[in-house]
């Protein structure tokens, strides 16, 4: 790891998280994996006293935009993040094969060693970064519009439906919170 990787914790700013599969590779690819992640999120969330602001959960990365967590930061939420869905579906994978002999001895990658964390601490960033996450499965084509796709905040900030992660919305009036289903 680098030496000089700054994080900048303890500043109120909101953080736009994107943590990648390893190799690009799609452990979130079904929606039984990304409903997986989805729980797990909303479980740390609740665990850490975080705001979540905007997510999206793709088929090899995710998005998250939050606040600084209540316990621990950033950091902290990440790696029991990355931890607990690792072990989950690792977990799963072994169990689901039958042949434990066939699974390699060394335990197999599902997430690149570090995250990217940007500090969001404008309304024109935020509106930025949320609009970018929503329109990211649209991109990758995964579905024809933003509303479509199920593991995202979208549908909370366009109908004002409560999903699988407890996120709080910034409306031109103030703050709304929606909790999780």
């Amino acid at each position: 790891m680098p030496k000089d990787l700054k994080r900048y914790y303890g500043q109120d700013h909101l953080h736009y998280l994107t943590c990648s599969c390893y190799h690009r590779q799609p452990w979130l690819a079904t929606p039984r994996r990304r409903d997986l992640f989805s729980q797990i999120l909303e479980e740390t969330r609740r665990r850490y006293g975080f705001v979540v602001v905007g997510y999206v959960v793709m088929p090899d990365h995710i998005h998250l935009l939050i606040s600084e967590p209540e316990r621990g930061t950033p950091s902290t939420v990440m790696q029991v993040v990355k931890q607990r869905y690792a072990r989950s579906v690792l977990r799963r994978e072994k169990r689901g094969s039958g042949q434990c002999e066939l699974c390699p001895d060394s335990e197999e990658h599902v997430w690149q060693r570090r995250f990217y964390d940007f500090n969001v601490w404008s309304a024109r960033k935020r509106i930025e970064k949320l609009r970018y996450m929503h329109r990211n499965p649209v991109k990758r084509g995964l579905v024809l519009e933003a509303e479509q796709w199920e593991w995202s905040s979208f549908r909370s900030y366009a109908y004002q439906e409560v999903g699988r992660v407890g996120v709080n919305l910034w409306p031109e009036g103030g703050l709304k919170i929606r909790g999780a289903a």
